[in-house]
Formats: C-alpha cells, structure tokens, sequence
C-alpha cells in the first residue's frame, strides 16, 4: 500500500495539529497526519475533570517511565505523554502560560534569528482567542480558546488572600506585561469543555477538507530517505506495513521523547551509538536526543474537610451529583475543573529578573501523580524549577520501533537545582500556612516534620518529580549539537522539519503547551515563504462530532 501527499505531518499532538490544520486551508495542498493514538473527541477529552483524573492511567496516554534517578534517591519518574489526537492538550491540565520575554530573548540570543519575544509574540495572538481579555498582549478571534476558570470556587479567594497574607504580588493575567504573582489560571476551554489542539485546529476541517487526511492508530516505524533527502514514512497498521510518501516534506512533530527517538531509529543521530545498536546512519548528528530539560516539582500534600476541593465521601459525591447537573445545564461548576486551578511565578531573591519558581495550586490531594490513592479530600501545592542547570537525554533502548525510549532528565543533577529548589519549598511553604489556607488544612501530610536545610534537601530527592514539561532534545540552533536549523530544518536533511517542543534550545519559565502551538504557528509561515506559497484565511468551521469519527481514518 502506498500513498502520496505533499506533507506527511508524524505525530496528532500540539504542533502537528497546528501544522495539518493551517497547511491544509490551502486547497491545493495535501496534509496528512499519523497519530498513533485514537480520535481525541471523546468524553474523556472534552469533559475537563474526567480527562485530568485519568492521567495516571494508560488511556490516551503513553505513560512513560525514566531511568532511575541518581539524584532522586535512584527512584524511576514518571512521564505521561498524550497518545491520542491532540496529544498531550488532551490530557494536560490546560494550563495557557507563555512563558517569560527574557525565554525567547535568550533563543534569539543564541543565534536562532527571527526567535526574540517582540518576533514570537505576533504567533501567541495569531493562535488565541481570549474570552475575556481584549489587549496588545492577547488575541482575538484565533482557534485555540483561552477562558478563565468556571469552577466558581470559594478556595480562589483564600489562595488570593493567603498570597496577600504573605506579602506576595497578586496578579489577574500571568501572560501580560508582568508574569510575576499569585493569580488563578485561564485555562484552554471553551464554555466549559478542554480546547486541545485537535479541537482547536484539527477536528472542525476533517470532515469538510478532501486535501486533509487524518489517520489514527498508525505506529510510524521510521523515516525514508533516498539519499539525504526524507521521501515518506514507514508505518505499522493492523499489523501491515504501509509506505506514505511526501512530496515536499516530512514533518516530524512527535514529542520531545518520541522525535529524537524516530529520528534515531531513522538514522540520524549519533554515528557510534547508532551502530552500536546495528542502525546505519544516513547522517551523523550528534545532538539528537541530547539536551532534554523538565521543570523538577515537589507537591506539598495536605488532608482538609472542605467539600470545595475534590475527594471520595459521602458529602463530596453528593456534592458531585449536583456539579454534574449543573455541568449540563450551564457548563459551570466543579466538573470543570483542571485542578491546578491557581498558580504563581515567584523569585526566591528579589534580585532575579525573571521568576524562578512556578506554583500549581490543586483543589485535590495529589500523591504520586494521584497513583497513591487517599480517602476524603485534600489540597495540593506545587513548586517547580523554572530553568534548572540539569540537562538529560533520551535514548534508544533498541532498534524496534515499539521498544520504549530510555528517559534520563537528569533531575537534581545540578548541585544549584537543589538550593534553588530549597528557596522554593519555603517559599511555597509560608504561602500555605498563612491564615486563609491554614484554616482549610487539617493535616500536612508529607512535610510536617521537615524543618532544616537538610531535612528539605533530603524530602525534595524523596518526592521530587517532574511537572510534564520535557523539550529540547531536537534543540534548534547553528552549534555542533542543535538539530534542527531556526527554520526547524534538520541539518544536514532536506525534506525534514521538527515542530514540537524538542526543538526549544532552552526551556522556557512555564507550561510549554501553549509555546508549542506558537512554534507550530510560525513553522506553517516558514514553510509557506519556502514553497512560496500564500497564507490563506481559516474557515471556520463548527465541529460536526458524528462526521468528524467517519472523516477520520
């Protein structure tokens, strides 16, 4: 079997659904994307709370693990990643944060042109549609739906005070001229249900584009090349081999663990180890699968008798009977909840100039990513390091597609991650006892006998773990280890671009999904002017959901 389209776009997550979507409003262009997942327009997707609570799970996910950890005590890390159409949008908390101007300042300044905020920024309002704030630093009328929470939770004003209480800054918009403060996070929804990057830019154009194919449950086993030159993708398909072929470009937009990982598999990477699994190398470069960074997170964990945070009791499930009706009828309440429903960017030395630490402020008692399970409700208090000086890699584990790459994010690795991560937890700390939290808060759970320096080193080693933001592994830049060029071109490959959050050369002081649809919305300009081709306006088009299941392969 065979088939030919113009761009064959390797991966359904954020990047990949922004690429096929906007490439195929061009009608004489055809786009076709594999995703190895399923549809990504199901329940589970839509409705906010379910999808969340799901993440522990293998559904829709690809529920990584790393190596052991050296500097968490040797302990494995766990790693989820999106396998369903939309990727990790359509299991993520949907959190909308940028990141900081100096982020894409130091891109810029790293030789990738065209990369500084004031030149990124235009992408940000190109893909939003801010229901709520109308200004220079947000969009209107984008496909990819930002909206403040709906959960209408009394904690939010606790959280605000206690910020208050303990002399922190308050803020109502982390993505405008200030990140710095405590506030509540706008959220990718849309009246209510998740706007994951397929619903956004995919799921409304499969039904009604003849040029956009949409095929699911497609396991990609390698690149193809004829020389050096990418040609189209080998696929695994109900147990078939299938080759689709490219007529302009191959764009690899799989992840930061399962690009460098294709590209390996593919022959491209480092010479010597390629061959020390038996894989020919079509191109020596060294830099693939090197460079991944994640933001290390410590949960602070606290038992509470509240009915506003989320848990298993007799009161919280009739409470839940009631939000679930409320749900319906208005698209409100707590099953829209993304959990991590507040947030902070906070300096741990005033002298910084950016924020250091990042908070995620839960209305539920997370335990282990919520593998360790715990009766009656809680509250939970993320910190994360925002730009840690550790760096890692993935790596193959074998030359079989289906084997699972070897993860090492190297956390805590850096001796300054831990001092830093130290600032942090104390910070976090006194934010959680001021008066308005302390009230909700019957029992610390995992910290209550922590007091010195040491005693905090030694339960962030034990508890730390990542906070799902992993990049740079396909790092752009012109060094002798980027791997892909700033028009996210692989060096040394013609036909073969990544768009995903692999290519960030550093990462960036926040949650990375919405900075992966910016990076996708400018490749589909930088792959416009190479083929000389005219951007076309968006149709928009409103998501048909029994079309869209038969629209897709």
């Amino acid at each position: 079997m065979s088939e030919v389209f113009d761009f064959v776009v390797v991966g359904g997550g954020s990047g990949g659904c922004v690429v096929a979507g906007r490439l195929s409003e061009d009608q004489d262009v055809s786009v076709c994307v594999l995703e190895a997942g399923g549809g990504g327009d199901s329940a589970l997707v839509n409705v906010p709370v379910g999808t969340v609570a799901m993440m522990p799970t293998s559904i829709n996910n690809w529920a990584f693990e790393t190596v052991p950890q050296a500097g968490l005590g040797g302990r494995r890390g766990y790693q989820p990643r999106g396998r369903v159409l939309g990727g990790s949008s359509a299991i993520n908390a949907m959190v909308y944060v940028r990141g900081h101007r100096s982020d894409y300042d130091h891109w810029a300044a790293l030789g990738n042109s065209g990369w500084s905020f004031d030149e990124v920024l235009p992408y940000f309002l190109r893909s939003e549609h801010n229901q709520r704030i109308d200004n220079a630093w947000h969009g209107r009328g984008g496909p990819l739906w930002v909206s403040d929470s709906r959960t209408d939770n009394p904690i939010h004003a606790r959280y605000l005070e206690a910020a208050r209480q303990t002399g922190l800054p308050v803020t109502d918009d982390f993505n405008g001229a200030e990140q710095e403060g405590i506030g509540i996070y706008q959220l990718t929804q849309q009246h209510g249900r998740r706007c994951s990057a397929a619903r956004a830019y995919l799921l409304p154009h499969v039904a009604y584009r003849d040029n956009l194919s949409v095929q699911t449950h497609m396991q990609v086993q390698r690149i193809l090349f004829e020389g050096r030159r990418a040609v189209g993708v080998e696929v695994l398909q109900d147990g078939r081999l299938r080759t689709i072929r490219a007529r302009r470009e191959v764009i690899l937009a799989a992840g930061a663990f399962q690009s460098p990982q294709m590209l390996m598999l593919s022959g491209v990477g480092d010479a010597a180890e390629l061959a020390g699994l038996g894989i020919t190398a079509v191109h020596h470069l060294p830099g693939v699968g090197k460079n991944l960074q994640d933001h290390p997170d410590f949960i602070f964990g606290y038992e509470s008798s509240s009915l506003d945070t989320m848990g298993v009791s007799l009161g919280g499930s009739l409470r839940m009977l009631r939000e679930i009706s409320r749900y319906r009828k208005s698209g409100r309440g707590a099953i829209t909840s993304n959990f991590a429903e507040g947030g902070g960017f906070l300096k741990t030395r005033p002298e910084l100039g950016a924020p250091n630490i990042q908070l995620h402020f839960v209305v539920a008692l997370v335990d282990d990513h919520a593998r360790k399970f715990h009766f009656g409700h809680g509250l939970s208090c993320h910190v994360c390091l925002l730009r840690p000086r550790s760096a890692g890699s993935v790596a193959l584990s074998s030359r079989d597609p289906a084997a699972l790459p070897l993860i090492d994010p190297a956390f805590l690795k850096d001796p300054r991650d831990v001092e830093e991560m130290v600032e942090g937890f104390k910070l976090t700390r006194k934010l959680m006892q001021a008066p308005a939290l302390a009230e909700l808060c019957r029992k610390d759970l995992f910290t209550a006998d922590v007091h010195s320096d040491d005693e905090i080193r030694e339960v962030l080693r034990r508890r730390t773990d990542t906070v799902y933001h992993p990049v740079g592994t396909c790092k752009m830049g012109i060094d002798t280890m980027a791997v892909v060029d700033p028009q996210l071109r692989v060096h040394g490959i013609e036909g073969l671009r990544v768009v995903d959050a692999s290519v960030m050369p550093a990462l960036i002081g926040g949650n990375t999904n919405a900075p992966t649809i910016m990076i996708a919305e400018k490749a589909v300009d930088m792959i416009r002017g190479f083929f000389g081709a005219r951007e076309i306006p968006a149709r928009a088009t409103p998501i048909n959901a029994e079309e869209t299941r038969h629209a897709i392969a």
